[in-house]
């Protein structure tokens, strides 16, 4: 599948017009970390830091910044916090169809194309589906076409009662997993597009409610005795109940916004006669 651009808003939804200290200090609560303790991380001191809490002080641009690393700043809230002191954004925002960026689309579509028959697909960080190889595709058959009009998004084909969710047979374990992963993205993140998309897909049937259609009756299917080593994803296709573990792979010290938000992520067989099948699918 060609990568697909899209655009994503994940601003922080911090108060504007107050300044870079209530951010910074927001921040830095949310990660649980105290004045002194980042004082000696950014080679600063704790009165410093509480100054440019409280608007008594104006950091440089290069603390802003050592501030923002050291609190593990999502890249797009970095350029928030230059703004709010003052600052030009360090960090540009690339269209995913940019010429600047052929490098990467080309990477991308050959990581996943290689990961085949296996099922691979990239995301935007509200999980807007921007590359997918043919093993997504095979989990997609009989997905009704309202679904798959672009663009796709991963957790709506995942859980929506029209998509994969009544197949897969262990969607109380499953949906409880993407739910938690998306709620620790938007502590991390403060997105309101991503917000709202969890309030849409928690809202969706859960398993025992009407409507679930998961394993007949609402419920989850005992697994079958494999010691697996994550929680698998267990769905059927064509008769046959497959499993995957998933593994999500981002870029290391990304200097891009839409680079940064990007997530490759890739389903592993989970048992030996699910691989054995999808190599006989792509024979």
């Amino acid at each position: 599948m060609t990568i697909v651009p899209t655009g994503t808003d994940t601003a922080a939804d911090a108060p504007a017009g107050k300044g870079v200290g209530p951010l910074l200090r927001a921040w830095r609560e949310r990660r649980r970390v105290s004045q002194l303790e980042l004082a000696l991380r950014a080679d600063s001191s704790a009165r410093h830091i509480s100054f440019v809490e409280t608007g008594r002080s104006r950091p440089s641009e290069e603390m802003v910044l050592r501030l923002a690393e050291h609190l593990d700043v999502p890249v797009r809230e970095r350029n928030s916090l230059l703004l709010a002191a003052g600052y030009a954004p360090h960090y540009p925002e690339t269209p995913l169809d940019d010429p600047a960026l052929a490098a990467l689309r080309e990477g991308l579509e050959r990581l996943i194309q290689g990961y085949e028959p296996f099922p691979a697909l990239v995301v935007d960080a509200t999980y807007t589906v921007v590359a997918a190889n043919r093993g997504i595709a095979m989990l997609l058959d009989g997905v009704p076409e309202s679904l798959l009009q672009p663009p796709l998004n991963a957790m709506r084909l995942t859980l929506h009662p029209d998509g994969l969710a009544p197949r897969i047979r262990n969607l109380g374990e499953w949906r409880g997993h993407l739910l938690a992963q998306m709620e620790r993205q938007i502590a991390l993140h403060r997105s309101e597009p991503l917000r709202a998309l969890h309030e849409e897909v928690a809202a969706y049937p859960a398993p025992g409610t009407a409507g679930a259609g998961d394993a007949g009756d609402g419920g989850d299917e005992p697994a079958p005795p494999v010691p697996y080593f994550a929680l698998p994803m267990r769905i059927e296709h064509d008769g046959r109940v497959l499993s995957f573990v998933s593994s999500i792979s981002t870029f290391n010290t990304p200097m891009d916004v839409t680079v940064s938000e990007l997530a490759i992520e890739t389903f592993l067989p989970a048992d030996p006669a699910t691989a054995k099948y999808l190599h006989a699918l792509g024979d």
